[in-house]
């Protein structure tokens, strides 16, 4: 066991339960959260309050809040983007599904490391907005690179190219805070991995065939990182779906020997 008051860890995810007020997660996905969300509702307390901070299946999250409910204890789900850097300087964005009431007693944990948080309404709703702004997220990413890709191989200068864009109708959030670094060799390590990537597209293609939304925009990013993950990429930063389209075009890099 241990005493949250003084740091350092537990000896098992029912000590967790039993000796603290509020649980945070940040978890890969639902396959992981699921099952120690439920090992968690068999020891912690009524009153207590569980955070989700992964990107988990919107559907699996209602079912785990209907299971804590049942126990008096408040499950919400809480969605956060801004990458690493966000983290690390404090001004993530967190969406918030689950009680009002629930999120305002853990709001000045959330607040320690984010700028914004959103309530988006019942419980799902965090998770919800988070599959769909990780679908955008793909969606630039990859078609980003792709057209990068295409700029280079076409002999077109990609630092001029991506400056263009960027007082263009073409510019996103992967030409204003990716690609200048990608174009110069820094990959920006340590942010989302490509298969984690793949996961949320896949997850935001679940919450759309669910929904009966017709989708026409997500299997170009989704064939991205699905090539990105069979050249060896998948367990690499997102941002080497440009390599792995590259490879898949003749053996394209952004950076020459002379950059």
């Amino acid at each position: 066991d241990v005493d949250p008051s003084r740091g350092g860890s537990a000896s098992s995810i029912a000590a967790v339960a039993r000796r603290t007020e509020v649980v945070l997660l940040s978890l890969p996905d639902s396959t992981v959260v699921d099952p120690v969300v439920r090992e968690l509702a068999e020891t912690v307390e009524p009153g207590r309050v569980v955070v989700d901070l992964s990107t988990s299946s919107p559907a699996s999250t209602v079912d785990l809040h209907e299971l804590l409910a049942a126990r008096e204890v408040a499950f919400l789900d809480a969605g956060i983007s801004g990458g690493a850097a966000g983290a690390e300087a404090g001004t993530l964005t967190v969406m918030v599904g689950g009680s009002e009431g629930a999120l305002e007693r853990v709001r000045p944990i959330l607040a320690t490391f984010s700028a914004r948080i959103e309530h988006m309404g019942a419980s799902g709703a965090g998770h919800t907005t988070k599959v769909i702004n990780n679908f955008l997220n793909g969606v630039s990413l990859a078609a980003t690179a792709e057209a990068m890709v295409a700029a280079r191989k076409a002999g077109l200068d990609v630092h001029r190219v991506l400056d263009v864009l960027n007082s263009s109708t073409g510019v996103n959030f992967a030409t204003l805070n990716r690609f200048p670094s990608i174009v110069d060799g820094d990959y920006l390590e340590g942010g989302l991995t490509g298969n984690l990537m793949l996961k949320d597209l896949r997850l935001y293609v679940e919450l759309v065939g669910r929904l009966g939304v017709r989708s026409l925009n997500a299997q170009g990013p989704v064939r991205s990182f699905e090539l990105a993950d069979e050249l060896g990429y998948g367990e690499q930063i997102s941002n080497r779906v440009v390599d792995a389209i590259g490879d898949a075009s003749g053996g394209i890099r952004l950076q020459t020997k002379e950059d």
